[in-house]
């Protein structure tokens, strides 16, 4: 604040709007955070191999002995907490293990505690804040940061204690398991329930109750049907009529991602064409069509001064080339 009143800011010398230098300042500061959480997985990935990863793996994921092995669990929980309170955020805690948990270093048993832990940790941050207020303010700050904190203690007794209570382990392995498969369901998982249903719930606290009732209603009646029906075809499907036993009676496009994998591979099929990565599978692609192109192509002369058996060289078209992953044509093929 000191430096915006004194004029000593890096944009002093542009004559931008406020909400012009807001707009460069958060592109800017979500490509760093961007940058820190890909090298962050990079060096992780450099550093946990061999000996190192096996040893952290067998320390991280072992639990005690009978009859305490339900201990480990809160003592993670304790160990989560602890390091969020040193970093003081709960976000770099999480981005650090998540890497950690993808390399196969962690279980999702052991990450799910410690994330718990993690956002006990952040309640902290409250708490030490409302220790410093004012005298006259200490009181309700104080308040309402022990509201947070008992909150998310709330939260985690509701969904730890008890082992069928921990549903979010599976609904992780499941989303986990199709994002493996298809790669773009990460992308539309982050945009519809970070960006749309957040709209979307704005939107209808916006509007009247007689909308909200409406709209609202019928869409968490028949979520709750389709899980109904999900969780008796898994476990009692004898119940269900014939025709509901399964989902084969609805389109592919409503029961499947198949078809939509199918469109969204359309769509960047023009992409992929023109890939400039650097990855290995589209390394060895173009090294491939290089050697292609730099074969001559031979001459029915030149072919008549070889001895009968051996076959006159042809050069390749490029729509020959296997490329796994990429989709060559011919130069005689229309775009």
């Amino acid at each position: 604040i000191s430096l915006a009143s004194s004029g000593q800011h890096i944009f002093v010398n542009f004559s931008l709007p406020d909400y012009a230098v807001g707009i460069i300042l958060l592109i800017a500061s979500l490509l760093v955070l961007c940058g820190c959480l890909i090298m962050i997985v990079k060096i992780l990935g450099s550093a946990l191999r061999g000996q190192v990863a096996a040893v952290i793996k067998k320390i991280l994921n072992t639990d005690f002995p009978f009859p305490f092995a339900w201990v480990t669990g809160y003592l993670a929980i304790l160990v989560g907490a602890g390091m969020t309170f040193i970093v003081q955020s709960s976000s770099v805690f999480t981005s650090a293990m998540t890497p950690l948990y993808g390399f196969g270093v962690i279980s999702v048993e052991r990450a799910y505690p410690l994330t718990l832990g993690s956002i006990i940790g952040t309640t902290t941050t409250a708490i030490l804040a409302a220790l410093a207020s004012p005298g006259n303010t200490l009181r309700s700050a104080l308040q309402i940061a022990l509201c947070h904190f008992f909150i998310i203690i709330s939260g985690v007794l509701l969904w730890y204690p008890i082992p069928f209570t921990r549903l979010p382990i599976l609904l992780a392995q499941g989303l986990g398991n199709i994002s493996a498969k298809y790669r773009w369901f990460a992308v539309f998982y982050l945009i519809v329930f970070f960006f749309l249903v957040p709209l979307a719930l704005f939107g209808f606290l916006m509007a009247n109750w007689p909308v909200l009732v409406g709209v609202g209603v019928p869409i968490i009646l028949v979520l709750l049907l389709v899980l109904v029906i999900k969780l008796l075809q898994s476990r009692c499907p004898r119940v269900l009529p014939k025709k509901l036993q399964n989902w084969d009676f609805l389109p592919l496009w409503m029961r499947s991602l198949e078809p939509w994998d199918g469109l969204v591979s359309l769509a960047t099929r023009g992409c992929q064409r023109r890939c400039c990565c650097s990855c290995p599978k589209c390394s060895k692609c173009w090294e491939g069509l290089d050697k292609v192109q730099d074969t001559p192509a031979q001459t029915p002369a030149a072919s008549e001064n070889r001895d009968v058996g051996t076959e006159a060289e042809v050069s390749i078209p490029m729509a020959q080339v296997g490329c796994p992953g990429l989709n060559t044509i011919s130069s005689t093929t229309p775009l």
